[in-house]
């Protein structure tokens, strides 16, 4: 509304703005933050909505375990199957931990859940459409966002469907919620539900989603600003030209600033003139599946021991992937 009104004052009285204002300016460095803060959000709030409607839609819509149903039986096609239903459900991360945890109450088991869940972020359409968008084909950016992605979430679930007690690696409550075959009271069920109460329930899932989403957006688009602008640019230089420390500093920026993964390449988009691309992956992918808000989420279903052994692993493998792809280019 402010931003409007500013239009329409602008448009009616160019010339009283025009005199008011021509002594009266803000600093070159604020008017360039604002500039580039500002450019993020215009290019990633159509997405963003976008897939906070989606996620809403087949939450409230899709019948509960209809895809479960058609999967492989072996264990390795079935996690790569699941990997792939992002596709299905193109949501952030922030989405894909209640999804997670409702397939987990249908029956899937702990390993293949969280291969759903480090993978949907970023095997989704959302988040190739948003990649692709940014990066086009320039550098293997989005191609290396997707194998890496795939992969990674495939190895981690592989690795913790041989651990030997897998529900040991759940947090106490969720585990007793398994049990009882809910998860903290809500119904996965939608059978029962009237048109009407479907339509609140997506509204209400729309409105909560959007409240989370939208003020990391912001922060996240501020703080990538904030860092062009501010930081000294031998700085950024030093650290976008080293194939190593491109990547680290890339990695512990996205745990960092927690931006959605349906629109971090929006995000990342004014340091690839800066960092190497291996920097750039690391960031799209280890910022997708680890972050200080994704941690804070998952900690709602999986033990503190567990999120740090997902984490490390995750972390050494997108490392890896961002070396690799910087030795490549």
């Amino acid at each position: 509304m402010v931003v409007l009104a500013v239009f329409v004052v602008r448009a009616l009285s160019p010339a009283f703005v025009d005199e008011q204002l021509s002594d009266w300016q803000l600093p070159d460095r604020v008017q360039d933050t604002l500039t580039l803060a500002i450019s993020v959000i215009i290019e990633s709030v159509p997405f963003v909505f976008l897939g906070i409607l989606l996620s809403a839609v087949v939450q409230v819509w899709l019948p509960h375990g209809v895809l479960a149903r058609h999967l492989p039986r072996n264990p390795v096609l079935r996690r790569a199957s699941i990997s792939l239903l992002g596709m299905f459900f193109p949501v952030c991360e922030c989405g894909n931990v209640p999804l997670a945890r409702g397939f987990m109450v249908g029956g899937f088991t702990v390993s293949e859940s969280i291969t759903f869940l480090l993978a949907a972020p970023i095997l989704n359409p959302i988040t190739i459409i948003t990649t692709h968008q940014a990066f086009g084909w320039d550098g293997h950016i989005l191609v290396a966002r997707l194998l890496g992605g795939f992969l990674i979430a495939n190895v981690v679930g592989w690795l913790f469907s041989k651990h030997p007690d897998p529900q040991s690696l759940l947090a106490t409550k969720f585990a007793a919620a398994c049990a009882t075959g809910s998860t903290n009271g809500h119904d996965h069920e939608h059978g029962g539900l009237g048109r009407e109460s479907r339509f609140s329930q997506t509204t209400e899932i729309f409105i909560r989603e959007t409240s989370v989403i939208m003020p990391a957006l912001f922060i996240g688009s501020a703080v990538a600003a904030l860092t062009q602008v501010f930081v000294p640019r031998s700085v950024l230089l030093a650290l976008g030209s080293n194939p190593v420390w491109s990547v680290l500093a890339m990695m512990a920026l996205a745990f960092i600033v927690a931006v959605c993964s349906n629109v971090d390449a929006f995000f990342v988009l004014s340091f690839g003139s800066t960092f190497l691309p291996g920097g750039i992956v690391a960031f799209l992918v280890f910022g997708a599946l680890i972050d200080v808000k994704m941690l804070a989420l998952m900690r709602t279903t999986f033990t503190s021991h567990t999120l740090i052994q997902i984490t490390v692993v995750v972390g050494l493998m997108s490392a890896a992937l961002g070396l690799l792809v910087n030795y490549v280019a």
